[in-house]
């Protein structure tokens, strides 16, 4: 199938003599103004567009930011036809993103090999492009199964905490997608990759691997020194994360998980562990995992308490504003905290 190119010019005659030097091997749609471009562009999208500078009403620069600041046109590649060669005007072309400039008059022959090269060019790119979408996504389904299994093993050993790493992982986006919805923290979040932000959220208890079973799952509450013992899974997951990112260029998604291990049971106040961070010192993953990681931990059954309901918990963590939890992300739960409690009814409807 032929490619299809756009020549917009506002003289009859150099339409003419552009069609002619590229129909036999394009599909060539002539315009005489920039209005008609825009018209067909929202019919057509081109594979190339051949741009005259000197035009009236709109001349070509303003074109041309034009459809590089709309994301349905800006990856088409444009070609200033023009009859002026000052450098000046060559560089402000470049600079608003023109691929190429041909200056008129021009033979047809290095019209075509332009036109050409710029087209095996851009379809060189696009299936490069295609390929590394791909890549990456093979990437980032090898990353979300490391995820899982690894969660998985930590859970299977936790007999207590059945679906705990579910649970909180739903928790988190919830409240991850309410902040960017208010605006909280949204310097913080703008930049993160969410998908992996969220999946990595599943290793936030991987150093209980070094915890010992005889401690991990005694069927009664834990005396000071076995609680000591437990303390240290949060620094024991930060080690264990950080080998691995000494192995494997510190992907994205270990450096995420490292900090929601590492910093999940830190307070507000100051007074968590293991770094006894406070404030805005405590990184962002660390305050977000804390509130999910001990609504959880209030709703659910253990063998020390019997679980607290929905309202008791959300009074407990309210109560815990300002000490305990990051003030914002207090707020931010409260307001989505029916959506908490769906959580916690659907898994308990899984597991009767």
């Amino acid at each position: 199938m032929k490619k299809t190119v756009f020549i917009v010019d506002d003289n009859e005659t150099n339409l003419f003599r552009t069609r002619e030097a590229l129909r036999e091997y394009y599909r060539v749609m002539t315009l005489p103004s920039a209005a008609k471009l825009f018209a067909l562009l929202e019919k057509v999208v081109p594979d190339l567009i051949l741009l005259d500078i000197k035009m009236p009403d709109v001349d070509g620069f303003e074109v041309l930011e034009r459809l590089k600041s709309n994301p349905s046109y800006a990856d088409i590649p444009v070609i200033f036809l023009t009859n002026v060669s000052e450098e000046d005007v060559e560089s402000e072309g470049f600079r608003l993103g023109a691929v190429d400039f041909i200056t008129k008059p021009f033979s047809p022959s290095v019209l075509f090999n332009r036109v050409k090269t710029h087209l095996n060019i851009d379809e060189l790119i696009r299936e490069r492009t295609s390929e590394l979408e791909h890549q990456n996504e093979r990437l980032r389904h090898l990353q979300n199964s490391i995820l899982y299994v690894v969660a998985d093993m930590v859970e299977k050993r936790d007999l207590a905490t059945g679906d705990h790493i579910e649970r909180t992982t739903s928790y988190i986006k919830i409240l991850l997608d309410a902040m960017l919805e208010q605006g909280v923290y949204i310097e913080e979040i703008c930049d993160i990759d969410f998908d992996l932000f969220v999946a990595s959220a599943r290793l936030h208890d991987v150093g209980k691997i070094s915890i010992s079973d005889s401690i991990l799952n005694k069927p009664g509450k834990l005396t000071d020194e076995e609680f000591d013992i437990m303390k240290t899974h949060a620094q024991e997951g930060e080690l264990i994360i950080n080998k691995i990112i000494s192995r494997s260029e510190g992907k994205t998604f270990l450096q995420y998980a490292k900090i929601f291990a590492g910093y999940h049971h830190e307070r507000w106040d100051g007074k968590g562990y293991p770094h006894g961070l406070s404030g805005k010192d405590i990184p962002l993953q660390g305050r977000i995992m804390a509130l999910a990681d001990v609504y959880d931990a209030l709703v659910n059954a253990r063998p020390y308490k019997k679980p607290f309901s929905h309202d008791e918990a959300v009074e407990i963590i309210v109560e815990g504003k300002g000490t305990q939890f990051d003030p914002l992300i207090v707020d931010v739960f409260f307001e989505v905290r029916e959506q908490f409690k769906t959580v916690t009814e659907s898994n308990s409807r899984v597991s009767n």
